[in-house]
């Protein structure tokens, strides 16, 4: 061990010097006055002896003690019966350890040295440890702070822990307006209404909806502009608390081109739907009116063919009924949101029919919803939750429910059927992809959870965008 030795007492300089060399230490002698704080600590020493504590002794103990690098550096002092009175002076020094026996006792002298060796050691030992730890946060912070991902973490309580620069510019507050407020601030209504009730729910039973999941949500900035986002969010647990880590994406570009595409889409399935309607529906009429006036007159006569022709009539009916009827399928909502709950009434009309089940509609509050797009979405994701509802949960009863406030729009689907597993997340069909593509799509939020009847609930929420 590299060991300084201070002092200008000779008698006590030469039994320490003894005692040192016997547990093998690689010694410097000097006096204080020769000596610079910053070189000691350059030098790598490991343990410093003070064999005297004047006042220029203990003064250069403190500067010492405050100088860079020195966290690993044990000091010493000798402390004999007639320096008794300074005792109060060398701890204010931030001396760590004080040899009060005599010198002249070499067995416990030796002891003293040991128990200062040890304790050298583990401050070294410790220093590196803090040194390790450092750079660990650093690294972590600068990976953090550099990542195009937003990275939020959270405490148990939802309050903010941390808030990085990606973080900063995508909500644009800064990490000081807040850290320490509840991470409700970044979400629009409903979601920061009920984020409160949700981590609750998840601490007292462990049911969780996003935690180790991900999914697309939707958040708020500063100015109350909302956006969608993917949400990814995973949680350590720590002796006193819990920590929830959310990395946070804006994918408003992805939503904006998957929309134009969906939008190009719908506007070729409408004209299609109109084509069928104004154009071959239209054309199936006229021929129906022509053959039905020639089998009347074949009638009339008598002709062998009159039977024929009347046949050939209710086909022609028929074909124009289905074609009326796949034109409303692909186009099955009017241009504004006013459109969507009669559309939803017929849902629930052609559900009964085709299904042979009981479902009913309700509404609640006005709803008009401008985007036509929008209103086309909400349509399809009722028509698939229906679907779903009755050919993969066997549901004889399902309802549809429309729920406009001031904050968002809701419609929900909820049956009586056999519900979703318990891993519907992980291995979920193609219908509820397409839901939560769909939702996605127009900034809404998809959840699926069990219905009151014993069946499964569909719930898709809108925000309402300014609130």
């Amino acid at each position: 061990m590299k060991t300084l030795l201070i002092g200008s007492n000779n008698e006590s300089i030469n039994i320490l010097q003894e005692a040192l060399k016997k547990r093998k230490h690689a010694i410097t002698t000097s006096e204080t006055q020769d000596l610079n704080p910053e070189r000691v600590t350059g030098e790598g020493y490991s343990l410093v002896v003070v064999s005297e504590s004047s006042p220029e002794t203990l003064h250069f103990c403190r500067h010492l003690k405050a100088a860079d690098n020195s966290n690993s550096l044990v000091i010493i002092a000798i402390l004999t019966q007639e320096s008794m009175h300074q005792f109060n002076d060398i701890l204010e020094a931030g001396i760590d350890q004080c040899i009060v026996e005599s010198l002249y006792d070499e067995k416990r002298l030796d002891i003293r040295l040991a128990f200062a060796e040890k304790l050298a050691r583990d401050k070294i030992q410790r220093s590196i440890i803090e040194d390790k730890l450092r750079e660990s946060e650093a690294r972590y912070r600068n990976i953090v702070e550099t990542t195009v991902d937003a990275i939020i973490t959270i405490n148990d309580r939802g309050l903010i822990r941390t808030f990085n620069h990606a973080a900063v510019k995508l909500f644009q507050y800064k990490a000081s307006e807040v850290i320490g407020k509840n991470v409700k601030i970044l979400m629009p209504e409903p979601y920061k209404s009920e984020h409160d009730d949700y981590l609750h729910n998840y601490l007292s039973t462990g049911h969780r909806k996003i935690i180790g999941i991900g999914r697309e949500v939707t958040g708020k900035r500063k100015d109350g502009s909302t956006f969608p986002m993917y949400l990814a969010v995973s949680e350590v647990k720590m002796k006193d608390q819990r920590i929830f880590t959310g990395i946070v994406r804006d994918i408003s570009e992805q939503r904006r081109l998957e929309q134009e595409i969906l939008r190009t889409s719908e506007h070729e399935r409408r004209r299609i739907g109109q084509d069928l309607h104004d154009g071959l529906g239209q054309m199936l009429t006229g021929i129906g009116l022509i053959t039905k006036n020639i089998a009347q007159n074949l009638s009339k006569d008598e002709h062998p063919l009159a039977g024929q022709a009347e046949e050939i009539t209710t086909l022609i009916r028929e074909a124009d009924q289905y074609a009326r009827e796949l034109a409303r399928g692909l186009v099955p909502v009017e241009m504004d949101g006013e459109g969507l709950p009669a559309a939803l009434e017929r849902l629930t009309s052609h559900a009964e029919k085709l299904f042979g089940i009981k479902c009913r509609f309700s509404a609640k509050g006005k709803f008009l919803l401008d985007d036509a797009t929008h209103v086309t979405h909400l349509y399809r994701i009722a028509q698939e939750a229906v679907s779903n509802a009755v050919k993969h949960g066997d549901a004889s009863e399902v309802s549809i429910h429309l729920v406009t406030s001031k904050s968002h729009i809701r419609l929900m689907v909820e049956d009586n059927g056999t519900g979703f597993t318990d891993n519907w997340d992980e291995k979920g069909g193609l219908g509820v992809r397409i839901m939560q593509f769909r939702a996605g799509l127009i900034g809404a939020n998809l959840e699926i959870s069990d219905s009151k009847k014993g069946g499964a609930r569909v719930t898709c929420t809108i925000p309402v965008i300014g609130d």
